[in-house]
């Protein structure tokens, strides 16, 4: 194994590495039609409250059962995209996953009672991770040489997509009620990947282009699941993705309520655009500029390299937001900034997890890792309890803070060793 250069595609594959970016383009095109789902949830929140005076506690129960759906079903539904086969395989999951995306919004829509809203919640986690697994799982598998950027590439149009909609969707909730955006945005989005879904596979044995030298350790062969929950490093790296999860998706979760308690919610900006409106936009496209570029810059400096400069500005991030937030200006660009360091994680650890583990069963083994934001879902709600006992929404950026910096040391002092023991015992 070397680290020092990477090898560029024959021209022999040519045909494949042209193929390669239709199908990595596919898989982004479903990300971000499933974006919404989590980055456009917090502007539903206040309405369902409005209409039917449901707790905001409450209401972000679907949320958890959402996103814990969303990751905790995803090792099963990458078994299946494994072992159909490179053709079957993806078209069945991703298909299955947009129809179950828009039962889910179309059941939210005609919710009227909590229990109504959790079974939303289900099903579109359910649809949204068979997505979001498999998209994973067939850029690791395409780009050997390029793994972060294309991993990168995926996992941004899942964190930006929202950006194209939000405004949207906000401008449906004011003039037709939240039902409707539920319902006609939920029938598009999950058709769209239904569709694109039928023309994307993984690649065949030896088709995709390979590389003999990388900048970055990679594994030597292929780990099954049951060797990849055995190994120690996999489970130093779950325990790191799990505290940066919790700290953005509380965020995801409540930017609507901080920014209603920092007063910044309906105040203009320019034009007609509202500071909440602004600030999701922006967030969502720094949200989705941060998992390809930090893809990139992991491709070329390392990952834990990589990881440690953003988590370290990922703590400031949360810092200055409870600094600044109550300046409008202040708020929509420290809210992208905390979104921008968080969004890189989305990218980083499935390439590690592929770099770690090999490729042939990357869409399960990197499913297995996704878990670990399912498992930070259920700390969403302490945020609004964290709310309820201080009164002041600072205390949670503060602990999201605190949790960045612990992230730093974490990597730096405890999985770079360990996944350096890995890589001299493959």
């Amino acid at each position: 194994m070397s680290t020092t250069t990477v090898d560029r595609p024959s021209t022999q594959l040519s045909v494949s590495n042209y193929e390669r970016w239709w199908h990595l383009a596919l898989c982004v095109l479903c990300m971000i039609m499933i974006a919404n789902l989590q980055y456009g949830w917090s502007v539903f929140v206040l309405p369902l409250q409005q209409a039917h005076h449901w707790s905001v506690a409450n209401i972000q129960i679907a949320f958890t059962i959402f996103v814990a759906l969303e990751t905790w079903a995803t090792p099963a539904d990458g078994w299946i995209a494994d072992h159909l086969g490179a053709r079957i395989g993806p078209r069945i999951v991703m298909g299955a996953g947009g129809i179950l995306v828009a039962v889910g919004w179309l059941i939210d829509s005609y919710a009227a009672s909590l229990s109504m809203l959790y079974l939303g919640g289900t099903l579109s986690g359910l649809g949204a991770g068979a997505v979001y697994c498999t998209a994973v799982g067939t850029a690791a598998k395409w780009f050997a040489d390029h793994r972060g950027l294309a991993v990168g590439c995926v996992a941004g149009g899942f964190g930006a997509g929202a950006a194209l909609t939000i405004i949207p969707i906000r401008m449906t909730i004011e003039a037709h009620g939240y039902a409707s955006a539920f319902l006609w945005f939920g029938l598009l989005q999950g058709g769209i990947v239904l569709v694109a879904s039928q023309f994307i596979r993984n690649p065949n044995p030896g088709e995709a282009p390979t590389v003999a030298k990388t900048k970055v350790p990679q594994t030597t062969r292929s780990y099954t699941s049951r060797e990849v929950l055995g190994s120690q490093v996999f489970w130093v790296l779950y325990v790191v993705d799990l505290l940066m999860c919790a700290g953005g998706l509380v965020v995801t979760a409540y930017l609507a309520p901080i920014a209603a308690s920092y007063h910044v919610t309906n105040m203009t900006m320019f034009l007609s655009v509202t500071t909440l409106s602004l600030a999701l936009v922006f967030a969502n496209v720094m949200n989705g500029i941060a998992r390809p570029f930090f893809g990139w810059v992991s491709d070329n400096i390392g990952l834990h390299q990589t990881m440690a400069i953003a988590f370290a500005l990922g703590a400031a991030a949360y810092y200055l937001l409870s600094a600044v937030g109550h300046n409008p200006w202040g708020f929509v660009f420290f809210t992208g900034m905390v979104f921008f360091c968080w969004g890189e994680i989305f990218s980083l650890f499935p390439a590690m997890c592929t770099d770690l583990f090999g490729p042939e069963y990357a869409t399960t083994n990197a499913s297995l890792l996704y878990t670990a934001k399912g498992a930070a879902g259920f700390l969403v709600p302490l945020g609004a309890f964290v709310v309820a006992a201080t009164g002041n929404w600072n205390n949670v950026l503060y602990i999201a803070a605190a949790i960045n910096a612990a992230a730093v040391f974490l990597v730096w002092f405890v999985l770079r060793p360990a996944a350096a023991r890995h890589h001299l015992e493959d």
